[in-house]
């Protein structure tokens, strides 16, 4: 009974910006999400995982459920965590540790935000624990952590660059096959998500049917696109060449802007679904650039990493852009008026909530700094004692922040909200690392 209570305190803490925000933090996608089952919709830029995920849990009734089974998710995994890195988990201790990443790192404005993001650092957890601590687990808290990885590796792509590293870590750290495996089977399960999701909502066996719309967004915003583009033009026929002169411009303006080359034909005709209709031409010119000038794309992809693995806060997570056409009138149609009477009343959609929430965010930066020195303490530390799992799950923590950083800088554009959603892991892991052990 503590245990559960301390589960479900621990969650509680974990999503505590939602109860200063009066209702559950929501993004823009968000609305895109709900409306895959409330429309229901297959969103084109979209994998078709999280919108049902929360459709299991709100079912028209309330979006607190989805968020509390959020905060009980995270809550699970730091539970699992310190039990594998001390031998045996403690309710104080897991308290405390939810407490310090409640109060002291970006945790919270991760887990209360009903967004993909919470996947990140529960993918990577799952995978570690799979991976390094089978043996500190029962075979229901295995499926449970396997479950959890697949769909959260399904939920977004940007999350399988990520799996991937862990598996090549397993490899590395123990020389054996086994862990490397228990790391795959969720990654050949997400695949099997994604391919069989496509297939039946766009037609296409793949992982992404328009993924090429985004990296070339990214690719021309870093200028190689653009440069094949002006020097392949007009031979080459594409529908860009009659946009090469405003290119590169920014990679978000690129693919929303309602007057971008994606969204409005050069006669000025708007092009609904502009980036799916240009996924297959954007493929060719991608790969030309690939050819082309692989030089120039390793160096952007090589900066863009860089500066997302420095760039960490809850930036546009709590501001009410676009939220009045994108998430409101989802909830207007699925929800009861009460909900939606929450939701209007909630700081959030009145722009009020950076204020309130800005005297809670100075600790982030300080506690990242000092959640590095304790990681590689703890990583001295257990590879001076020859401790296996604890060096693993420290310096696994450390190897997922680097492959987020460039799935997200490299792939898409760095961000603030992207590195935030799993650099808390650092400081919470380091500390769990360095605690005693408990016989």
């Amino acid at each position: 009974m503590l245990r559960l209570l301390a589960l479900i305190a621990g969650a509680v803490l974990l999503v505590w910006p939602a109860f200063l925000n009066g209702y559950p933090l929501v993004f823009s996608d968000t609305g895109a999400f709900l409306h895959q089952t409330s429309g229901p919709l297959v969103i084109w830029d979209k994998p078709h995982v999280y919108g049902p995920l929360l459709h299991a849990f709100h079912w028209g009734v309330t979006l607190w459920a989805p968020l509390l089974a959020q905060g009980l998710m995270i809550s699970w995994l730091l539970w699992l965590t310190q039990r594998a890195l001390r031998g045996a988990a403690t309710p104080g201790l897991h308290l405390l540790a939810c407490l310090g990443a409640a109060l002291l790192t970006t945790a919270p404005f991760t887990v209360a935000l009903l967004m993909p993001d919470v996947f990140a650092p529960a993918v990577l957890l799952a995978l570690l624990l799979l991976a390094f601590a089978r043996e500190s687990l029962s075979r229901a808290e295995a499926l449970g952590l396997g479950v959890v990885a697949a769909l959260g590796i399904a939920a977004h792509l940007s999350h399988l660059p990520l799996a991937l590293a862990i598996i090549a870590l397993a490899l590395l750290m123990t020389r054996r096959l086994a862990p490397a495996l228990r790391a795959a089977a969720p990654v050949a399960a997400a695949v099997a998500i994604l391919v069989g999701t496509n297939l039946w909502g766009h037609g296409r066996a793949a992982l992404s049917p328009h993924g090429a719309t985004f990296m070339l967004a990214r690719l021309q915003a870093d200028g190689p696109a653009a440069a094949v583009i002006r020097d392949r033009c007009p031979e080459a026929g594409w529908y860009l060449c009659a946009f090469a002169d405003r290119l590169p411009m920014d990679s978000d303006d690129f693919l929303w802007r309602p007057d971008s080359p994606v969204n409005r034909a050069p006669d000025g005709t708007p092009r609904f679904l502009g980036g799916a209709l240009l996924s297959a031409e954007a493929g060719a010119i991608v790969a030309e650039t690939l050819r082309a000038r692989p030089l120039e794309v390793a160096q952007a992809m090589l900066a863009n990493s860089l500066r997302q693995l420095v760039m960490a806060g809850v930036g546009d997570t709590l501001v009410p852009d676009h939220l009045a056409a994108a998430v409101r009138p989802r909830i207007a149609e699925a929800f009861p008026a009460r909900e939606l009477a929450a939701y209007d009343a909630a700081l959030q959609p009145r722009g009020a909530l950076p204020a309130a929430a800005a005297p809670f965010l100075w600790p982030h930066g300080p506690v990242l700094l000092a959640g590095a020195a304790l990681a590689l303490l703890a990583w001295w530390r257990a590879a001076r004692r020859r401790d296996l799992r604890r060096l693993a799950l420290v310096v696994g923590v450390l190897v997922g922040i680097s492959a987020n950083a460039v799935a997200a800088g490299a792939l898409s554009r760095p961000n603030p909200r992207y590195e935030a959603r799993i650099l808390w892991l650092m400081p919470v892991v380091a500390a769990l690392a360095l605690a005693p052990r408990r016989r």
